[in-house]
């Protein structure tokens, strides 16, 4: 009787486990999904995301699996199930389409990373986008750009450069250029004074490790030590904002200021959600430009007649001035045409991120399948930037390319800061500060790489073993 009831009882937990599988290899839908595989129970189709690809083309997940199953295609990744669309039709729907089928999403990994829950959540309702994008631009836009900031970010990149260069050291830009970016971000979003606070670059760069990690906060794992991470840089910017509350008089004219001002005006603002918004933004402004400077270091290396074309434009400029000295105007900002288009190149070949996420809000029928309500999509631009049609031989770094690629195809084509009303607003700071970067570096500095500059996705872009260079000051 007892070998008669365990076979009875293996019989039944087969026979669930078996439908179990069943039921999350074959997800319901109102449709018919995009071809595709769920992947294994749990972890679905994540580790073969989080391989390393030593390349700057497509990530090898994306790239067979369009191959495979056409350009948009079903799975599930770390848990949630989740259409990927390389489709240009498809995803300008999408974009179109905010806050109507489908709304900004974050994986759990990143929620919970950044708080962006309940009322935290920054695509909840459209006017908290609204209005934490009217403050961001107001902060960082053109305009600010034009008549203050753009002088701001020139010391700061001078001051580096020169401690750089004068600490005789072999320097990781990717590295430094983080740490400079966060103080840079942290002064203008939160006071941040690095000569008084702890180093923030080193915890940001913490969170670039969790992203796309399952959010198990146990200890030993990736993610526990980016949730510790994360606590440290809440405690600074808490106690910030504390201080901010208690003497608003004593605002430095940042986020902060702006927030603590309109806390009593607007509904969804809390302390939580201000705290979240901050670490968000301090998050996306460093990953994206210090990223961009390494690259560069890596093509300079790779590619010496880029270097070439960009000095002969910087040395036109500055012999333009009736002060050799003076500083960077923003008219001259804007009429470096070639520094653009390589920071265009750089962009393209440089997607930090395998891809844009949204979630839909209703089932959206799509040339006769069925992404269903619910589900996570993958909005992935960076194949129409390597648009063999577009960009001829486009994992070839060509800046010289862009002199014949005319506006409308690159708008198009080429969305390295998303698209539709969700486009970063940090873009314009994000180039500017680059541009700058690269005026002062070409114009008064000579470097050569020592080391590194091998990447990889995993599937964020990261650089293997760094990118060491020498920098030393020009006519010592």
């Amino acid at each position: 009787m007892l070998t008669i009831g365990l076979c009875a009882v293996v019989a039944v937990a087969t026979i669930l486990i078996t439908h179990w599988i069943y039921k999350w290899r074959n997800p319901k839908s109102n449709g018919v999904l995009p071809p595709g595989s769920m992947g294994l129970p749990f972890v679905g189709e994540t580790l073969q995301l989080l391989l390393p690809n030593h390349s700057l083309d497509l990530h090898p997940f994306i790239k067979k699996r369009i191959q495979r199953y056409g350009p948009v295609f079903s799975t599930n990744l770390v848990g949630r199930p989740m259409i990927i669309s390389s489709d240009p039709q498809l995803n300008s729907f999408i974009f179109q389409q905010e806050g109507r089928a489908v709304e900004l999403w974050y994986l759990d990994s990143f929620q919970k990373l950044f708080n962006l829950e309940g009322e935290n959540r920054p695509n909840a309702v459209g006017h908290i986008h609204k209005y934490v994008r009217g403050v961001y631009l107001n902060l960082f836009g053109v305009e600010s750009l034009r008549t203050r900031l753009l002088s701001d970010i020139e010391r700061t990149v001078r001051a580096n450069l020169c401690d750089w260069a004068g600490s005789g050291e072999t320097i990781d830009a990717k590295t430094a250029t983080s740490n400079m970016v966060a103080v840079f971000a942290a002064k203008h979003l939160f006071g941040h004074d690095a000569e008084t606070s702890e180093d923030i670059a080193e915890t940001i760069d913490g969170f670039v490790q969790g992203l796309l990690s399952f959010p198990l906060n146990i200890p030993g794992t990736r993610f526990h030590k980016c949730m510790k991470d994360k606590d440290k840089l809440e405690k600074m910017v808490t106690a910030k904002l504390k201080e901010r509350i208690l003497c608003p008089e004593k605002g430095q004219g940042d986020f902060l200021d702006q927030a603590v001002k309109d806390l009593n005006t607007d509904f969804f603002l809390t302390e939580n959600f201000i705290i979240s918004v901050t670490m968000g933004i301090l998050f996306a402004t460093v990953e994206s430009i210090s990223t961009s400077v390494g690259l560069a270091f890596k093509f300079f290396a790779e590619q010496p007649w880029v270097l070439a074309d960009l000095e002969a434009e910087h040395e036109a400029l500055i012999n333009k001035r009736e002060d050799k000295k003076s500083r960077l105007t923003w008219d001259e900002y804007r009429s470096m045409t070639l520094t653009m288009n390589f920071i265009n190149e750089v962009l393209r070949l440089g997607n930090v991120f395998p891809g844009i996420l949204r979630r839909a809000l209703k089932d959206i029928p799509y040339n006769g399948y069925t992404i269903p309500a619910g589900w996570t999509i993958m909005v992935v631009t960076s194949t129409l930037q390597l648009n063999p049609e577009i960009f001829k031989d486009p994992l070839a770094f060509n800046p010289r390319r862009w002199k014949d690629i005319d506006q409308e195809t690159a708008s198009k084509n080429f969305m390295p800061f998303g698209g539709g009303t969700r486009q970063c607003a940090g873009a314009e700071l994000a180039k500017a500060f680059f541009a700058t970067f690269i005026h002062v570096l070409i114009s008064e500095y000579r470097w050569t790489k020592v080391k590194g500059g091998n990447v990889a996705r995993r599937p964020m872009l990261r650089f293997e073993d760094g990118i060491f260079v020498n920098i030393s000051k020009k006519h010592n």
